[in-house]
């Protein structure tokens, strides 16, 4: 798993010029406990799992079978009964042509050009972990990367609560503040071929149906998969153990962290946010001691927003505040795509306490970093467009996602990154020029997870892992300031 320890920037607290400041990505979407390589003290067997796992994948033999002969012409055509009924054109033209016989392994799990259609990877996102209102618990789908305790010792188990799941289980999700009961199959989204160009136009069209189809079969493999290469009562109890100390307890985790660690703050921003956990806030300790804000935009469904506490002590009223994220979003250049998602960008136009006016905004940048000068960009262009924005100091707190050895046009540099805030006479925790060898990030994916391009084999953790100067949280004081700064939080 990643790791990280905050750098800090002492300064008297007790200089009233004094702001101290967090910012943390809590990573709101992993609720896979297999996703990234981990260590279990006294569970051999997990390091075992997972070898055969990636043995499996990488060299499956004979195990490489038809597609057929997991997920069954008899699931299929439930499958897609069920969506025609539904409204959604046949796709049984492609089961038949396309995936049908394909290999399990070398035709599907290790496709990448499915995985650039996001035909099994999308499905996955939207209903691996949905949050439900009146309840503390979400809804899992059937499958083996999320936290679904029911039985998956055999397909037909598997298929019956899949098809339950996704046709006949309405659920109650607050949708940008609206309550709406709708089945899972509703929450699910067209694939445009303007974000992901390696979808076709005939895809496209049916790529409700087509992936819904395609997620079937994904979880289908991993079912037969884990219980291929481990038995039922062995897995599965150690999923439930790793679950328990993973996944269900993140919240009320990270809650702690908040009111231990960063309980002097005055701003913390924070990033990939579940609307669970924004909530609890807003009725905790927390909500007590700071004015939870979340985005106007807020995406329940994928559930990753950034959000900005303001300590009431700092600033005991939200009076004047209000929120600029679509300034921000209107500021993009036209003819560039900037990877951003609904709920990535909140920035507010806040006073404290001592008539100081800041604009203060958190960001949760995309995995290659390509969207954090774009971002930077529109923010700055947005405070110049306003005589009461322009005169702020700015405060950005984000994930940059920055690589210490890039590929042009396809990641960010971190030293690029360093170059475009100081252009904006801006600088950061790092200083004006970053250390591209300071890692903030330190982790390795396993082959259990959506997106096996990013897999990392056993013994190649170290070689393969991402190991960047990304940024995930960090805590910093800044003292008599005379620049407006930026806080890029760094982890030693």
């Amino acid at each position: 798993m990643g790791f990280s320890t905050s750098s800090i920037l002492k300064a008297s607290m007790a200089d009233a010029s004094t702001l101290s400041i967090a910012t943390w990505n809590v990573a709101a979407i992993n609720n896979n406990p297999f996703e990234y390589w981990i260590t279990i003290d006294g569970h051999a067997e997990y390091e075992k799992l997972m070898k055969d796992i990636e043995l499996f994948l990488e060299n499956p033999g004979d195990k490489d079978i038809l597609v057929k002969e997991v997920f069954t012409e008899e699931m299929f055509s439930k499958l897609d009964s069920r969506m025609t009924q539904v409204g959604w054109e046949s796709v049984r033209s492609y089961w038949k042509d396309q995936f049908q016989d394909r290999k399990i392994i070398s035709g599907f799990m290790k496709d990448p050009l499915l995985g650039s259609k996001r035909l099994a990877s999308m499905p996955d996102r939207i209903t691996n972990t949905i949050n439900v209102v009146g309840s503390s618990e979400p809804v899992c789908r059937p499958t083996v990367i999320n936290m679904y305790a029911g039985d998956l010792s055999t397909l037909s188990k598997w298929w019956d609560a899949w098809e339950k799941f996704m046709f006949d289980t309405p659920l109650k999700i607050d949708y940008k503040g609206v309550e709406q009961t709708s089945p899972v199959y509703k929450l699910l989204k067209p694939i445009s071929q303007a974000k992901y160009p390696a979808i076709m136009d005939d895809e496209e069209k049916v790529s409700l149906p087509l992936q819904t189809m395609c997620g079937a079969i994904f979880d289908a493999i991993l079912v037969h998969m884990m219980n291929t290469v481990s038995k039922p009562g062995e897995w599965q109890p150690l999923k439930k153990t790793m679950v328990e100390a993973l996944n269900k307890k993140k919240v009320p985790n990270t809650l702690k962290i908040l009111e231990s660690t960063y309980s002097s703050s005055d701003i913390i921003t924070l990033q990939e946010v579940s609307s669970a956990l924004i909530d609890l806030a807003r009725n905790s300790k927390i909500g007590k001691n700071y004015h939870v804000v979340a985005p106007a935009d807020l995406d329940a469904t994928r559930d990753q927003n950034s959000a900005i506490l303001l300590n009431k002590k700092k600033f005991p009223t939200l009076d004047g505040m209000r929120e600029i994220s679509s300034n921000v979003s209107a500021s993009f250049p036209k003819d560039v795509k900037v990877p951003v998602a609904s709920g990535d960008i909140l920035a507010i136009a806040a006073e404290d306490k001592d008539s100081k006016k800041y604009v203060i905004a958190s960001f949760h940048g995309d995995t290659n970093g390509l969207a954090t000068i774009p971002v930077l960009d529109a923010i700055k262009k947005a405070m110049a467009s306003e005589p009461d924005l322009s005169s702020r100091d700015l405060i950005f707190g984000l994930d940059a996602n920055t690589y210490e050895k890039s590929k042009p046009g396809k990641t960010q540099d971190v030293m690029e990154w360093g170059r475009s805030y100081v252009s904006h006479d801006l600088t950061s925790c790092w200083g004006d020029v970053p250390d591209a060898k300071n890692y903030t990030t330190y982790n390795a994916r396993t082959y259990l997870q959506p997106q096996l391009n990013k897999a990392c084999k056993s013994d190649q953790k170290k070689e393969k892992g991402d190991i960047n100067p990304k940024v995930r949280r960090g805590h910093v004081q800044l003292k008599n300031r005379t620049r407006i700064l930026i806080i890029l939080p760094c982890f030693l």
